[in-house]
């Protein structure tokens, strides 16, 4: 709550001194916060479907983590009406005097985007209704149908999740400088989102198990699976990061170069060098070793360092894009105001969650194999 709280004051002041800046701060917020939860709720599909046993222990987690993304929809509202503060292609003189803001009109259009975020919304919702529903139903039941039917559901839930987050990340991100595009952007913003969403995981995991809230069988060679995965992504995004530089530099069309050219100009140039040590670097050191994948201590740190990390990496992202003259010390520090509340607004829906459902799914038929599996 005291997070909640803080972010919340800090956010109000960033409106005071500077709405427009707030308002990027806002989906600065907005996006970190949702990619753990959408990111939490692909890991629940790629285990069903891959039938990851040494996850069922510890797959409420994810559920709890994926609670938040229905009220997403909710905290979408304020980002609508501060659309003509963040997108310059809601301005109708603008596009009416760009040739190219015309051509991308009949997709970049406001009654549209509102549509596309809507049915997104209601899409990664309806899964995790479903398929969180069912999971906690074996808890009772003990119908092993259940989760068959949320294989099924994770099965179809998949390639409609890689759709619908890339044209997320084009929405809110990519189309902050409309003139620009990058054919590769939608698989970065799935490495960035499903990398929080696993050390978001991770983290819980650990603390959970720390504090004896976990299965009493669960052991820590458990957690190598996740350390391992966490070391997997790091390498992913890194490899796209690469990638999407690379085929940009290559071509060297002005087009796509000015985005860039505009993160190494001035302080952004630093940001952009700190961005590829403390998103890749250091947490590839932190687990490149077998016996830090198991160590919870290393866990817990990497998952935090690595959470940190990715809210940079959206920093980097999203605040190039703002250009207001005001400058100073408490106007950058007044940016993190909204993530800070956002995260605070998840810790209190994750222990609301896990004080009134079970923290392991006793009912699902895969958890003695779980408990049992030695990676």
């Amino acid at each position: 709550m005291a997070l909640l709280a803080i972010g919340l004051i800090v956010g109000a002041l960033a409106f005071v001194l500077d709405p427009v800046r707030a308002g990027f701060s806002y989906l600065l917020g907005f996006f970190f916060v949702l990619t753990i939860g959408v990111g939490a709720l692909f890991i629940i599909a790629l285990e069903y479907v891959a039938g990851a046993d040494w996850s069922t222990p510890m797959r409420r987690v994810p559920e709890f983590l994926g609670s938040s993304v229905p009220f997403f929809l909710l905290l979408a509202v304020p980002l609508f009406f501060l659309m003509n503060d963040l997108y310059h292609w809601t301005h109708t003189a603008a596009v009416e005097s760009d040739p190219i803001l015309k051509g991308k009109e009949p997709y970049l259009n406001i009654s549209f985007f509102i549509i596309r975020v809507v049915v997104i919304f209601v899409l990664w919702s309806a899964y995790y209704f479903f398929v969180v529903r069912n999971s906690r139903k074996q808890d009772e039941t003990r119908d092993q149908k259940l989760t068959k039917k949320n294989i099924v559901l994770s099965a179809v839930f998949i390639p409609i999740f890689a759709i619908t987050l890339t044209l997320a990340g084009i929405d809110w991100m990519m189309s902050l400088d409309a003139h620009w595009f990058s054919t590769i952007y939608g698989v970065y913003v799935f490495s960035g989102a499903l990398l929080a969403g696993l050390a978001a995981t991770t983290l819980a995991v650990v603390m959970l198990k720390e504090r004896g809230y976990l299965h009493p069988r669960m052991h820590n060679d458990s957690l190598a699976s996740l350390g391992g995965l966490l070391f997997a992504f790091i390498n992913f995004w890194a490899y796209i990061a690469f990638s999407q530089f690379l085929l940009i530099w290559y071509a060297n069309l002005p087009e796509e170069t000015v985005w860039f050219i505009r993160r190494w100009e001035g302080a952004w140039s630093i940001i952009t060098l700190v961005l590829i040590v403390v998103h890749f670097l250091v947490p590839y050191t932190m687990l490149v070793s077998a016996p830090s994948k198991k160590n919870p201590k290393r866990l817990k740190f990497a998952a935090v360092w690595i959470l940190f990390a990715h809210l940079i990496d959206l920093y980097w992202l999203i605040m190039p894009e703002y250009h207001g003259e005001k400058s100073g010390f408490i106007y950058v520090l007044t940016e993190f105001g909204f993530p800070i509340a956002m995260i605070g607004g998840l810790v209190v829906l994750f222990y609301f969650n896990f004080n009134k459902h079970n923290a392991v799914p006793v009912g699902d038929p895969k958890l003695e194999r779980g408990l049992m599996n030695r990676p």
